[in-house]
C-alpha cells in the first residue's frame, strides 16, 4: 500500500515539477519579461531548487565515451556482453586506430568490476570504470532495478547473486583465459563466496580479487548501516520495508525492498549535510557560479537515482552477512545452478592473490570490517596479500575522486599487473580437504536448515 501512495503522490507532483523547471527557465532568461525583474535571479534559482527535488530521477547512463591513454583519445564502446533476469554483464569496448597504442591494450589485463546491488544502480561506479579503461579490458555488473523485472523471470536470492559472479567470471576466463575480479562494498562477500565456490571444486580461480570497502566482518567497528542490521530482527526487515511492486510497472506483484526507502535512509542518516549542500546549491544558482551548480546536479543525479531489491535476496543478505555472519562462522551454505548447498570456504583459494581496500573516515563498512577477509583466505601465501588504509578517505573516496584516481588505483593497477602473468591453473584439491568440506557441510547443515527454511519461505 505504501509503495503505491509514494507512486500516486509521485505522479501528482511531476506536473508541478515540469512547472517549477518551465519557471526557472522564463526567470532565468534575461531576454524574457519575467528575467527582467531585480528578483529574477533569485525567483529562477528558487524555481530551479523546487523543480531538483520534486523531479524523478531515471537511471543514468555511465556516458564514458572516450578515455585518454597516454595521450590519445580512444574511444568507448558500451555493451551488454551477457543478459541475464537480474543482472547485465556490461563491457567498455576500446577502439583506437593507433597501432601502437591497439597492440598496447590488447596486452591490458581483464578486469570485472562487481558493482553493488545496495540501492544505487552500478553507474555509482562511474569514475571506477573511466580510471581503469586507461590500462585494462572492463566489465561490469549492471544490477537492474527488480520493479522492471515481471514475476515470470522468478525470485532472485543471494544464492543467484552468488552464481552471476561465477558464470561472470567464467565467462571471461572463456574469452581472456583467466581475469581480476574488483567488487566494491556489498558485493565483496557474495565475490569471495563465489571465488571460495570455485576453488573448493577445482575450478580455476582470478588471478586477483581486490575487495574495497565491504562488511566481510560487519562485528568490527560497526557503523550505523551495521548496527540497523544487526538490531532489528529478520521479521521486523521483513513487515515494515518489504512491499509488492504497483500494477504500473513490469515487475508488479514482486516483493521488493523499494529504492525511495533505501533513499530516505541514506538522506537520514546525514540531514544537516544534505540540508546545507541544497542551499549551498541555491546560493551557487544566484551567485551565478555554474560549476558548482553543476557538480551539484551531477552528484544528486546519481545519488537521488535509486532502485528497487528483490525481497529475497535483501532479506537474506541481511540475514547471512549481518546477523548470523555466516561467512565469518563459518556455516554458510550456498545452493548451486543445479539446487545442491555448498559450504563457502574462503580458506580454499590458493591461487588468487588478494587485495584489500579501506577508507579511513569509512561510515558505511567501519575499519577492520574488509581487512578480515585475510583472515579466512588462509590458504592464500601471504607474499600475494596485500592491504590499503586510505588515510582521510570515507566510504566513496576509495573508489571516486581524487583519492581513488591519485592513491587507491595506482596501487590497484600495479596489483593486478604483479600477478597478471603467474600461472593461473588451480592447485588439485588434496583428498583430506575434500572430506573435510564434506564433514563441515554435514556438521553445518543442520545448524543451518532452520535458517534456510526460512529464507525460502
Amino acid at each position: 500500500m505504501l509503495y503505491q501512495l509514494f507512486e500516486t503522490q509521485r505522479s501528482f507532483m511531476e506536473p508541478f515539477a515540469d512547472f517549477a523547471q518551465a519557471a526557472s527557465k522564463l526567470y532565468g532568461n534575461p531576454l524574457s519579461p519575467f528575467g527582467q525583474s531585480p528578483l529574477a535571479q533569485r525567483t529562477a534559482a528558487g524555481y530551479d531548487l523546487m523543480y531538483r527535488l520534486w523531479k524523478d530521477y531515471e537511471k543514468p547512463e555511465f556516458g564514458i565515451r572516450t578515455v585518454d591513454v597516454e595521450g590519445v583519445e580512444v574511444a568507448i564502446h558500451e555493451r551488454v556482453e551477457l543478459d541475464k533476469p537480474f543482472c547485465e554483464l556490461r563491457r567498455f569496448k576500446r577502439f583506437t586506430d593507433d597501432p601502437a597504442t591497439l597492440t598496447r591494450l590488447k596486452g591490458q589485463p581483464a578486469v570485472l568490476i562487481v558493482a553493488p546491488l545496495s540501492g544505487h544502480y552500478a553507474t555509482l561506479l562511474r569514475d571506477t570504470v573511466r580510471t581503469m579503461l586507461k590500462d585494462h579490458k572492463v566489465y561490469i555488473t549492471d544490477w537492474k532495478n527488480a520493479r522492471d523485472v515481471p514475476l515470470e523471470q522468478g525470485e532472485f536470492h543471494l544464492d543467484d547473486y552468488v552464481n552471476y559472479v561465477q558464470s561472470f567470471i567464467r565467462h571471461l576466463q572463456g574469452t581472456y583465459g583467466n581475469c581480476h575480479v574488483i567488487s566494491v562494498c556489498q558485493p565483496t562477500v557474495p565475490v569471495l563466496a563465489a571465488i571460495s565456490l570455485m576453488a573448493s571444486r577445482g575450478e580455476k580461480t582470478p588471478l586477483t580479487m581486490t575487495m574495497m570497502g565491504g562488511p566481510i566482518d560487519a562485528r568490527k567497528s560497526p557503523t550505523a548501516v551495521n548496527n540497523l542490521a544487526m538490531n532489528k530482527s529478520f521479521s521486523w526487515f521483513e513487515n515494515n520495508v518489504i512491499y509488492r511492486v504497483p500494477p504500473n510497472f513490469p515487475g508488479a506483484g514482486r516483493r521488493v525492498y523499494p529504492g525511495f526507502l533505501q533513499h530516505t535512509g541514506f538522506v537520514a542518516m546525514n540531514p544537516d549535510r544534505h540540508l546545507s549542500s541544497h542551499y549551498d546549491y541555491f546560493k551557487h544558482l544566484i551567485a551565478g557560479d555554474d560549476a558548482s551548480a553543476e557538480a551539484h546536479r551531477k552528484f544528486y543525479d546519481e545519488y537521488n537515482a535509486v532502485l528497487d531489491m528483490d525481497a529475497d535476496y535483501y532479506l537474506e543478505t541481511i540475514s547471512t552477512v549481518f546477523q548470523e555472519f555466516a561467512l565469518v562462522h563459518g556455516t554458510w551454505e550456498v545452493r548451486n545452478e543445479d539446487g545442491e548447498p555448498e559450504l563457502v570456504r574462503p580458506q580454499d583459494i590458493t591461487t588468487t592473490a588478494h587485495f584489500t581496500v579501506e577508507g579511513e573516515l569509512d561510515d558505511i563498512s567501519g575499519a577492520g570490517q574488509t581487512e578480515a577477509a585475510h583472515g579466512l583466505c588462509q590458504g592464500i601465501p601471504k607474499d600475494h596479500q596485500k592491504h590499503l588504509e586510505v588515510k582521510g578517505a570515507g566510504h566513496y573516496g576509495i573508489f571516486s575522486g581524487r583519492r581513488w584516481r591519485e592513491v587507491v588505483y595506482p596501487q590497484v593497477r600495479d596489483f593486478i599487473l604483479q600477478f597478471n602473468e603467474q600461472d593461473a591453473e588451480p592447485r588439485p584439491r588434496a583428498r583430506g580437504r575434500a572430506a573435510t568440506s564434506a564433514a563441515a557441510r554435514k556438521s553445518t547443515r543442520a545448524a543451518s536448515a532452520t535458517t534456510k527454511a526460512r529464507k525460502r519461505a
